[in-house]
């Protein structure tokens, strides 16, 4: 199969103001694209949660059986990896996270997705986060979903180039909102990380995009924030020193993990005379055999961090033990190309190292650190978004929405300016950037090879 690529795109005439007929328009079919996305999307997370708890049951259950039963975990997730793999060997473009690909699609260096990525998205992401544990994360298949559904509902209704490609990226927000039950994050996301304008257009459809297929998913998932936690008074102003220098570190962790992201996939890339399906199997088996140690260090990581915040004890080594090995298996796992995101397990990177930072600073002031434990977390979550993804006022809003608490929006955004320096001064690349230009190398180097 030929790789796409900005030659598929049919030339166009100069853009134009859109009429307000063909706005209006337009925006009915975003609010119907939207509310599509929001019902596959739904169903993609509910059967997510799901294979997410019967997974946790089957870790548990080997835990009793010996160690012969350690195998299964392996084989299963060596499994799911090789299929999906396969997936993704016939459907290109479902590969890794998808953003990169909308972001393509918006510049105009590939063509807007087809209907393909769909079903290639869905089977795939359900294989490896649900049924293989892997550590990626849900948003990248149902903002590549949405952004499909976006394209298709565009064909369908005789739009523009131009009018499709705004429709995929308007619908990837509605992808974001619909994965993190976070509407106006949803929103953020398309504007600031993908179109990166505020044309009316942009705004207007991925309001009504958001707004359709949060409600549609809501009528499957449920309608209550991700992560619920106890109430949180506001941060003494004389304690912002304290989230200023957590952002610098926090921004120091989060171009760690953007660099080893890069590196893994360059790694595993450079083995020779190895087919892609298989390396992905490797993974998939070496991530099973993690599994095997504990179910928390598996999947997205929404359990984790829900324990964590709702307070469950774990010993400082532990906390340790559990972000040494996710933040390392985050990167290992998406480098099997597989259809999986990398937002979801940074959270629960972030939130792990706000933990290990409270119980630091409890050491140095007693009862201080505990005060600021549920703050730290969040502020955590945001910052290592921040600082690999570059997208500070999405990060935070993205974890204000999902534990639903804005009084520490403050910390927040000053732990996220420092987050945003260290990543500047250093020059990581926005990770996004770097997957999108790979993308791009990969997909002429196949066409140079006639694949």
């Amino acid at each position: 199969m030929r790789a796409p690529d900005s030659r598929d795109l049919t030339p166009e005439t100069p853009e134009q103001d859109t009429g307000a007929r063909v706005l209006v328009w337009l925006t009915i079919v975003a609010t119907i694209a939207g509310a599509i996305t929001g019902l596959i999307g739904g169903t993609f997370r509910w059967l997510l949660i799901r294979a997410d708890h019967l997974r946790a049951d089957l870790i548990d259950w080997t835990h009793h059986h010996g160690p012969a039963a350690w195998l299964i975990p392996v084989v299963i997730s060596a499994a799911a990896a090789l299929v999906a793999a396969l997936i993704t060997r016939g459907e290109p473009r479902a590969a890794g996270s998808g953003i990169q690909h909308v972001e393509a699609v918006e510049r105009g260096e590939a063509a807007p997705p087809p209907a393909s990525v769909i079903p290639a998205r869905f089977v795939g992401g359900l294989l490896v986060i649900g049924v293989g544990g892997m550590v990626l994360g849900r948003e990248g298949p149902t903002v590549h979903m949405g952004a499909a559904i976006g394209a298709l509902t565009g064909r369908v209704c005789r739009a523009t180039l131009r009018e499709i490609r705004v429709l995929q990226t308007t619908l990837s927000g509605a992808g974001l909102a619909v994965a993190f039950n976070a509407p106006i994050s949803g929103t953020l996301f398309c504007i600031e990380e993908i179109a990166k304008t505020v044309k009316v257009r942009y705004v207007l459809w991925t309001m009504a995009a958001v707004a359709a297929g949060t409600v549609c998913s809501r009528l499957i998932v449920g309608n209550h924030p991700d992560f619920v936690l106890p109430q949180i008074t506001s941060v003494a102003l004389s304690s912002l020193p304290v989230f200023v220098v957590f952002g610098v570190v926090v921004g120091m962790l989060g171009v760690a993990y953007n660099w080893l992201i890069r590196a893994c996939l360059s790694g595993f890339a450079a083995i020779p005379r190895v087919p892609g399906p298989v390396k992905a199997a490797i993974i998939g088996a070496i991530i099973g055999a993690v599994l095997t140690i504990d179910s928390d260090l598996g999947g997205g990581g929404d359990d984790l961090t829900q324990n964590i915040l709702s307070g469950q004890h774990l010993a400082f080594w532990a906390i340790v033990m559990l972000l040494a090995i996710r933040f390392v298996a985050g990167p290992v796992s998406y480098s099997a190309g597989t259809p999986g995101g990398i937002f979801a397990p940074m959270l629960a990177l972030g939130a792990m190292t706000g933990l290990i930072a409270s119980r630091l600073i409890d050491l140095v002031s007693p009862g201080y650190g505990h005060e600021l434990l549920l703050p730290l977390m969040i502020v955590g979550m945001s910052s290592f978004f921040t600082a690999v993804v570059r997208a500070p006022f999405t990060g935070a809003v993205l974890v204000m929405e999902m534990t639903s608490t804005t009084s520490v929006a403050v910390s927040v955004l000053a732990a996220g300016a420092a987050t945003m320096i260290v990543a500047e001064l250093v020059r990581s690349p926005p990770i996004y950037d770097d997957l999108r230009e790979r993308m791009l190398r990969q997909w002429k180097g196949r066409e140079a090879e006639g694949v």
